[in-house]
């Protein structure tokens, strides 16, 4: 068999849509500000709408850390509570580059042994293309205040059109990234972040703590 053939793994094809997960980033932030956060997905569409519902969460409680009226104790609530959002985001981005994993297994594609990796997995271009939809979404509510000065509103139009470059770049980017790797040219790993902060025999603050008590 010719090697182009192995490392394409016959008949194999990449089964996520870019365009799909776009239009999935987009929608459901846009109704997430109008009811409940709920997935309506299947397949790997499902993991991405999971791991964008954490970026939803993770926003919205950081806005809330930051305004000036927050006490002491609700700050202390909501580090908390970014705490837990940022590492399901991050367990979240890890299953998504685990699901492309066993998707190159099912479909037979072999990889060869000299195959470059890529700077960043497409678990981590999907995350970055959710908080881009997130910062969009919020760019263009900006957009439309009543009460918003012409200076402001141009300052916000300047950052939406930079947005929609990034997002342009970086799904073209990751289209391309998902062919290669689904025809064996780069290879998939998943790179584990190994977060300590949450874990009670990683943080000195924890484990320290646990003792004295």
């Amino acid at each position: 068999m010719p090697h182009d053939a192995v490392a394409a793994g016959i008949g194999s094809s990449c089964p996520v849509s870019v365009a799909e997960i776009l239009r999935l980033h987009e929608e459901t932030v846009a109704s997430w500000h109008e009811g409940p956060i709920e997935n309506l997905y299947r397949g790997f569409l499902h993991a991405v709408c999971e791991q964008h519902a954490c970026n939803f969460r993770l926003w919205h409680e950081e806005d809330i850390a930051r305004s000036p009226e927050a006490t002491d104790e609700r700050i202390a609530a909501v580090k908390r509570a970014i705490d837990k959002h940022n590492q399901q985001r991050n367990d979240r981005i890890e299953h998504l580059d685990e699901l492309l994993l066993a998707a190159l297994e099912e479909q037979g594609v072999v990889t060869p042994d000299d195959a470059p990796s890529n700077t960043e997995t497409p678990g981590s271009a999907i995350d970055r293309l959710s908080i881009l939809a997130l910062r969009m979404f919020h760019l263009e509510e900006e957009l439309s205040r009543t009460d918003a000065s012409e200076e402001h509103k141009q300052k916000v139009s300047t950052r939406l059109a930079i947005c929609r470059v990034q997002r342009h770049d970086l799904s073209g980017a990751l289209e391309r990234l998902l062919l290669d790797i689904f025809a064996g040219r780069k290879r998939l790993k998943v790179y584990r972040q190994l977060k300590m902060y949450n874990d009670p025999t990683l943080n000195p603050y924890l484990y320290k703590a646990r003792k004295a008590g």
